[in-house]
């Protein structure tokens, strides 16, 4: 959640840099800019394109620019799936494929190509030695992706590259994916698992014994074990991939996911999915603007507090602003003064005017906020969001109804010190000051089923309005919360699975 370079070297040269970089300068940066920029991803546009150009070196680099700009395939899926035998890796790719709408690829469908000379080529070496040479697999692979189906819906590779060389190679030549899956069991797993196959001699189709076998009499009858599946033929292929497998993995360090194949094959696809439209964290400039969502007594406070702490960000609770304008005497305070006195809500034009005026100062738009207890409803959220004020990351923390009981409704204070206690969690120290404990009307059960009631029968429209909200589960060490509140902010969103 950096927003900007760390400077620590000798004063000249920070002083160097400083003068040469306007985001230091004492200008005040307009929130419509990097909100511009984070919304339509021009760092990471600038990036691919950038990576495009050197990768491809053309001599006359603005048509290529251009023609790159037009393609719009900077996020099309590029995926890798490796695992040993019998792990599942080519179902988990055909679904994978079929799901993203992209392309597969793999050994067998790459030289079985019809009209192509290096295909016919690899046939012949395959016949004759059960294997393509490296080279030969690569140009294969290169002549694929050149066709306007893998650049214009992207691809996946299905135990691709099957050595270091061929994944060295491959980097060399610039063919990079996003995101790699690895999909690993235990040998003895792989072992039973493969000596259960069997297929079907008319149309292709893979089935199992014992987790696959099909219904109809007519396709039992005429099921065939297929070659190579002994337990040795099985043993020789897993020692081969082993070897193989350590000296890959290193080639991908930040774009892979181990996924255990030892589970129902639906489970191993649903990780799968969830990873390969997850985006990975960017190196783009990043102001926070949180929004914490919740019913009374879910965290909200403690969470801002937290982030304000580790973060920089500036803690905006809406409510402490009302007060605080109030005890200014500002010229929105004497506005707010008389619903306070009536107890009634402050107005959505009053509130959002003092909130404008806190957002707008200068701290928040270059260390960015954290904003809670505003808004409450859906006429709240179109305000915020017509002036402007657009949040990045928005948490819903659900708690259930007799957790929040149990957490405010035991509150109590002491008149005499202004301490406060919690009858479970922090206990008055003696029977004396117990006594003398007592609790805010606005803590009783009547009065917190109110304001619970009343957030959710507002929160589903929230939900659909901030759509890219993510869930958590409040009712858990607020600690535990916390992580997930920062890995939801240091990482970009996930693409929702359909």
């Amino acid at each position: 959640m950096t927003r900007g370079p760390s400077d620590s070297g000798p004063q000249g040269a920070a002083a160097l840099r400083s003068s040469m970089d306007a985001t230091t300068a004492p200008h005040r940066i307009p929130p419509q800019m990097p909100q511009y920029g984070e919304a339509n991803h021009v760092f990471e546009l600038m990036q691919n394109m950038l990576e495009q150009l050197l990768i491809h070196q053309p001599e006359d680099p603005i048509p290529f620019m251009i023609d790159h700009l037009q393609r719009d395939n900077d996020y099309v899926p590029k995926i890798v799936i490796l695992g040993p035998p019998a792990s599942g890796k080519t179902t988990i790719a055909m679904w994978l494929a079929k799901h993203l709408s992209t392309n597969l690829l793999s050994v067998e469908g790459l030289i079985a190509k019809e009209y192509s000379p290096l295909a016919a080529d690899a046939r012949m070496h395959y016949q004759k030695f059960k294997m393509v040479p490296n080279m030969l697999l690569i140009r294969l692979m290169q002549e694929r992706l050149k066709e306007e189906d893998c650049i214009r819906r992207g691809w996946i590779l299905d135990g691709i590259p099957e050595t270091r060389e061929q994944a060295l190679t491959i980097q060399t030549l610039g063919i990079s994916p996003r995101h790699v899956i690895v999909l690993s069991a235990p040998d003895t797993v792989l072992i039973e698992r493969n000596l259960g196959k069997r297929i079907d001699p008319q149309t292709g189709e893979i089935y199992h014994t014992t987790f696959d076998w099909p219904p109809e009499l007519e396709i039992q009858n005429r099921l065939m074990v297929p070659a190579g599946i002994s337990e040795g033929e099985t043993a020789r292929k897993l020692l081969e991939y082993h070897r193989n497998i350590v000296r890959i993995l290193p080639s991908y360090p930040k774009i892979l996911k181990v996924i255990s194949a030892d589970q129902p094959c639906v489970d191993v696809f649903y990780q799968a999915l969830t990873y390969v439209q997850t985006s990975h964290r960017s190196n783009a400039p990043f102001t926070p603007r949180v929004l914490l969502c919740g019913p009374v007594g879910s965290g909200k406070s403690l969470q801002a507090a937290l982030l304000a702490q580790k973060y920089g960000l500036i803690n905006v609770c809406c409510g402490q602003l009302l007060k605080e304008a109030v005890a200014d005497k500002s010229k929105y305070g004497d506005l707010i003064q008389p619903f306070f006195e009536k107890e009634i809500a402050v107005p959505d034009n009053i509130i959002m005017k003092v909130l404008k005026q806190r957002l707008d100062q200068q701290d928040c738009v270059e260390r960015g906020w954290v904003l809670h207890g505003f808004p409450r409803d859906l006429d709240q959220a179109h305000t915020m969001d017509s002036l402007g004020y657009k949040p990045n990351r928005v948490f819903f923390l659900n708690v259930p109804f007799d957790s929040v009981i149990e957490r405010l409704s035991l509150r109590r204070t002491d008149p005499v010190t202004g301490e406060r206690y919690h009858l479970m969690y922090k206990p008055p120290p003696t029977m004396e000051v117990q006594a003398r404990l007592l609790q805010n009307p606005k803590d009783s059960e009547e009065q917190i089923k109110l304001k619970m009631d009343l957030f959710y029968r507002n929160s589903a429209e929230l939900e659909q309005f901030y759509r890219d909200a993510i869930t958590l589960n409040g009712d858990q060490d607020p600690y535990t919360v916390f992580e997930y509140i920062e890995s939801g902010i240091i990482n970009l969103l996930p693409k929702k699975v359909p």
